[in-house]
């Protein structure tokens, strides 16, 4: 029988390989993946493209409308603040509050789910009863009653909102370790003297970034939607600051006569809650052992 020559022999694609052509292969979450660079771009370099100071006031080119005025291409609010200035800079602000809010989401919950999942037993009991008893409680409600004994800062908002959104994470990490606990890596692991933190961190804790980095990029879309609810209900980022919940609630009064104030913010925070969805959308797909494949 002849021998097969290495160039006929099928490639094989290495995990990354795997992942990136599953990845490419799902358009809406490759157009999700652009617009969030572009999303972040805008709000990183603000400084650099934003026309105007974007809490400069000139009463005197109040309410200027879009697409008229080379100075205010986005036109200008009801105190003749430039509107696209305030769009990339509340960008940076809702942007940071989503990032910083997810951040604080997956730590906890991951940790909660690691100590349930690996533990089990009371411990597990006790955690999961926290996590029922929070989730009986609307997010929002949680939000509001919080915010409204906590000073309204760009740090303390992120982190209110990322404390009130890890149940879901911490469920979906405790379904993984108890699955994984018990097999053989971690029984080897066990045998050569492991402490439990290093199992949890060393060893469970890689094989579960999967899950976790999928559920991240959906908490950052979620963060910067209940960002906007918050701001929106005087709760959030206080004016003169912007951001792109508070522009609405300014907007809100003049709606019927520049509804151009209300609809841009609102487009920004429609296209930046999609694209996160559709990246991790995405990156679920890419990720899901399950999907078949090519070769």
């Amino acid at each position: 029988m002849a021998d097969i020559s290495a160039s006929d022999a099928v490639p094989t694609r290495s995990y990354a390989q795997t992942i990136a052509r599953r990845f490419v292969s799902h358009r809406l979450a490759v157009v999700g993946a652009m617009l969030v660079v572009f999303l972040c771009a805008s709000a990183l370099f603000a400084q650099l493209v934003s026309p105007h100071d974007p809490m400069r006031i000139d009463t005197s080119q109040r309410f200027l409308p879009p697409f008229v005025s080379w100075g205010h291409p986005l036109g200008t609010d009801d105190l003749g603040r430039d509107t696209l200035s305030r769009l990339l800079y509340g960008g940076q602000v809702s942007l940071v509050v989503g990032i910083v809010a997810m951040l604080t989401t997956m730590v906890t919950g991951t940790l909660v789910g690691l100590a349930a999942g690996y533990y089990g037993g009371i411990i597990d009991n006790l955690l999961m009863r926290l996590v029922d008893t929070l989730l009986c409680f609307p997010q929002v409600f949680l939000l509001l009653v919080i915010a409204a004994f906590v000073p309204p800062t760009i740090l303390s908002i992120s982190l209110i909102i990322g404390l009130t959104s890890w149940m879901e994470v911490s469920r979906i990490v405790r379904a993984q370790v108890s699955s994984l606990k018990e097999m053989d890596f971690i029984q080897a692991s066990r045998g050569f003297g492991a402490s439990n933190w290093r199992i949890m961190l060393v060893e469970l804790l890689p094989n579960i970034v999967a899950p976790v980095l999928v559920a991240a990029t959906l908490k950052v879309a979620a963060a910067v939607l209940m960002e906007s609810y918050i701001s929106f209900l005087g709760y959030g980022v206080q004016p003169p600051m912007a951001s792109w919940g508070n522009m609405l609630t300014n907007a809100q009064g003049y709606f019927d006569t520049v509804p151009f104030l209300a609809i841009l913010p609102g487009i920004l925070i429609t296209f930046t809650v999609m694209s996160f969805n559709f990246l991790g959308d995405g990156l679920r797909d890419a990720i899901d052992a399950r999907l078949k494949i090519d070769p």
